[in-house]
């Protein structure tokens, strides 16, 4: 069986100019990299409202294939002669090189060029990470040069940051070496895609957005408890001027030459796990349908899409599609992990309040469209692919078989056709909070309605730093809660849909420039570690022919 990358790299793509020319934008709108990515400097206009968002079941170490559906939904579409574009998000180097892999689909419903996606792609990834190090850097700075601006150094709470997966960085003390060094202090890191300036990036509507919610970052407070912003250090355009081409969406194709804009890639678990606002206003402006997908289960990504990121852009999927595989659900049913591939039909039935958990909330708390993609894998028997077709029946939600990976587009159609049928049913999409809530509100609502928590405790840390939301005034911004992806709960132990359980939130952060709260929860990490056995040391290149293996 070929490897992805050499699936990917056994299809001859079309040139990124007749790529573009699918979606009528002219040449003058393409900035090249190379000859099958370009940049898109065309400024949305939206046209349609065929949205159709992509989340799934909570994941397991499997892979439940998300993306890869996405992937595979729209090239189903294109094969019925939809007018179709994908929305999706930008690989971080951490998951590629540890053991999540890439975000460039599978199989036969792949993006490409894949390493190039992967890996550094057109460099918004960097230039996020060095927007975000030029505040530090300033900041560091303004503190060795007199801190004019009275900053209380046990008072920072901005942190650098780098895309990749390094546990040895999140607690550090910068400034060491004597005075010549800069001021002695306690520092950190996060992941690239767990950073406010992708946060900002992926919600600012244009330049002018993103300088001002540059500008709106809080840095630290000073010694009287005022807080201290990135516009009081003088910074804001400078780190504008570092993420100027990175504004800008990018264009790639699927393997049958779809058109696909990636751009923006935050995490779902501790981010809030979508493309940018721009990238996907503009596949509304260029394309009929449009497909966008959401990090993670649907308590995380889902979740996270319809509370801020449509009600900061003003838009509505008219369907989403559920990712469910039958391996996934009896792992969730108790089976072992060496087991998931012999049929279990009551390891099945005990997992699949998972699958049926997901429905409900997208349903009854936010309103939407269900469409429940069973991704087939060659060892799922016919029994259980009934199991779920009969469980989403009593629930009243479409099932559609996706064989994506193995045939790519036509495997795709009867999904793409039930998409299109639920998307012209009636929907109206509901927030499972208001804004005017309480901070403590908010967070019951969602751990309770969607969660399916029974109580919230939250640490003295965490009552603190409500208390100064409160006083500053930023009580009123949506919230991004930070958890575990892999269950409904905090606890990753919690499989299945546990419900009755009591969330714990160890502390809650101001995100000004984004415009939300993160609510960290459970143990979850803002910078994640590598596994004992990262991807990364199973990769090589051919040193003649620069040919990469290893690379999924």
């Amino acid at each position: 069986m070929k490897s992805d990358i050499e699936i990917a790299n056994s299809v001859k793509l079309l040139p990124i100019t007749e790529v573009a020319k699918k979606l009528d934008i002219q040449d003058d709108d393409l900035e090249l990299y190379g000859k099958y990515k370009a940049k898109i400097s065309q400024k949305p206009s939206p046209k349609t409202k065929n949205l159709v968002l992509v989340t799934a079941i909570n994941p397991t170490a499997f892979g439940e294939g998300k993306t890869t559906t996405s992937i595979g939904l729209a090239d189903g579409m294109s094969k019925l002669g939809k007018k179709v574009c994908l929305a999706l998000r930008e690989p971080s180097l951490g998951p590629v090189f540890g053991i999540k892999g890439g975000a460039t689909g599978g199989g036969m419903a792949q993006i490409a060029p894949m390493e190039d996606i992967n890996l550094h792609f057109t460099g918004d990834m960097h230039a996020i990470t060095t927007a975000n190090n030029l505040i530090s850097a300033i900041l560091d700075n303004h503190l060795m040069q007199g801190n004019e601006l009275d900053i209380d150094l046990d008072n920072i709470i901005w942190k650098r940051c780098m895309d990749m997966n390094d546990r040895a960085l999140r607690y550090i003390e910068v400034g060491q070496g004597g005075a010549k060094n800069g001021i002695p202090r306690k520092d950190g890191f996060n992941i690239t895609a767990a950073s406010e300036i992708m946060a900002i990036l992926c919600l600012a509507k244009d330049m002018a957005d993103l300088k001002v919610r540059l500008g709106s970052i809080i840095v630290a407070y000073d010694k009287k408890g005022n807080a201290v912003t990135a516009k009081d250090l003088g910074v804001v355009d400078a780190a504008a001027i570092v993420l100027k081409d990175a504004l800008k969406p990018n264009l790639v194709q699927t393997l049958e030459g779809t058109p696909a804009i990636v751009h923006g890639g935050p995490f779902a678990n501790i981010a809030h796990g979508c493309n940018t606002i721009i990238a996907t206003k503009l596949a509304m402006s260029v394309a009929d349908y449009v497909i966008t997908e959401a990090g993670f289960g649907a308590d995380l990504g889902a979740e996270k899409f319809l509370d801020i990121k449509c009600r900061v852009a003003g838009i509505e999927p008219k369907a989403v599609v559920l990712v469910a595989t039958v391996r996934a659900l009896k792992y969730n049913g108790g089976i072992k992990k060496e087991d998931v591939a012999k049929e279990d039909l009551l390891a099945l039935k005990k997992g699949m309040p998972n699958l049926v958990g997901h429905i409900q909330n997208l349903r009854d708390v936010y309103g939407a469209n269900v469409v429940v993609a069973v991704n087939r894998f060659i060892t799922d028997t016919d029994e259980e692919i009934k199991m779920i077709e009969d469980a989403c029946k009593e629930q009243g939600a479409v099932c559609a078989l996706c064989e994506c990976w193995a045939k790519g587009g036509e495997g795709s159609i009867e999904l793409a056709k039930a998409v299109l049928e639920a998307m012209d049913k009636p929907s109206k999409l509901k927030y499972s909070y208001d804004l005017d809530m309480s901070v403590e509100d908010k967070i019951f609502a969602v751990a309770s309605k969607v969660y399916g928590a029974s109580a919230v405790e939250y640490s003295d840390k965490a009552k603190e730093s409500i208390a100064k939301i409160n006083k500053l005034g930023k009580d009123n911004l949506p919230i991004c809660i930070a958890k575990t992806q892999y269950s409904f709960s905090d606890d990753m132990t919690k499989l299945g849909r546990p419900t009755g359980f009591t969330m714990t939130v160890r502390d809650v952060e101001i995100r000004g420039g984004a415009g939300f709260l993160v609510v960290v929860c459970g143990s979850i990490m803002l910078m994640p570690g590598l596994g004992k056995k990262p991807s990364a040391l199973g990769m090589t290149i051919d040193a003649d022919t620069n040919e990469i293996k290893g690379l999924f």
